[in-house]
């Protein structure tokens, strides 16, 4: 298996040194372009650097699109994804292991809207009940993707895009509403169980 690799190379619309979104790993860098020959066949890759894991993965060109690498999200879409945090968390009525599976695909979509209404789904403000284990564990995955496609894309650091995530999360209207009548609520039931 030889291999050689070609520095400044453009390849389907990406290039050398572009941070990219691999659905499954999130936000890496493409490092380089190597020609590989495996079974005296000659295989263009892309090398993908992931600085958080310590990874590095290799995605054949062709393949790139088949399995949803993409350019980093634009303004508009971020600005999208920010808004989408701002709603109140839809939450469906299922058992919590089925949540679990869409709220796993959602994350690993790729897809930075999808993943906003993971962190929207999974939010709890400090007046609500704890989470469990397997919640917290989605909803840090859901932020760190988040985040790091947002550092990215603004050009701050990691820590700087959960603080700003964090930030509207916490102060968003609509939660507000929320968490106050969720306390109202709590305060009627108590009072209704101290009358009878």
């Amino acid at each position: 298996m030889t291999t050689t690799t070609k520095k400044s190379a453009q390849r389907q619309g990406f290039k050398t040194g572009e941070f990219v979104v691999y659905p499954a790993h999130g936000v890496g860098q493409i490092v380089a372009i190597e020609e590989q020959e495996v079974a005296g066949l000659s295989l263009e890759l892309f090398v993908i650097s992931f600085e958080q894991e310590k990874m590095t993965l290799r995605v054949p060109v062709s393949k790139a699109a088949s399995v949803g690498m993409r350019k980093l999200a634009d303004t508009k879409i971020v600005e999208k994804a920010l808004e989408t945090i701002k709603g109140r968390a839809r939450v469906k009525r299922t058992m919590w292991s089925r949540r679990a599976q869409e709220y796993e695909a959602k994350i690993n979509s790729g897809d930075l809207i999808a993943i906003a209404e993971v962190v929207r789904d999974l939010h709890r403000a400090e007046s609500q009940p704890e989470q469990s284990y397997s919640e917290r564990q989605l909803y840090e995955a859901a932020l760190d993707r988040m985040a790091r496609e947002i550092s990215s894309v603004n050009k701050v650091s990691s820590t700087e895009a959960v603080q700003e995530i964090e930030k509207i999360l916490v102060t968003s209207p609509k939660r507000a509403q929320k968490a106050r009548a969720s306390e109202d609520g709590a305060d009627d039931e108590d009072s209704r169980e101290k009358a009878a």
